[in-house]
């Protein structure tokens, strides 16, 4: 699914973007460019971001 229309940005990316570290919208502003024309995708990126980090640390619970 796409989450920023502006740069072609998909929920995809951003999960491997978590992989790699992005804690925060902004980190995916500066990885993405998420959020960084009209912005209407911020409430969005924030909403997948939040579920990827979970997936992250169920993943990481189940590890240990």
């Amino acid at each position: 699914m796409y989450v920023c229309v502006c740069n072609g940005i998909t929920d995809k990316e951003i999960h491997s973007a978590v992989e790699d570290g992005a804690t925060h919208v902004d980190d995916l502003a500066t990885e993405l460019g998420v959020a960084t024309c009209c912005g209407e995708c911020r409430n969005c990126a924030r909403d997948v971001l939040n579920s990827a980090l979970g997936d992250l640390a169920a993943r990481i619970g189940h590890a240990a």
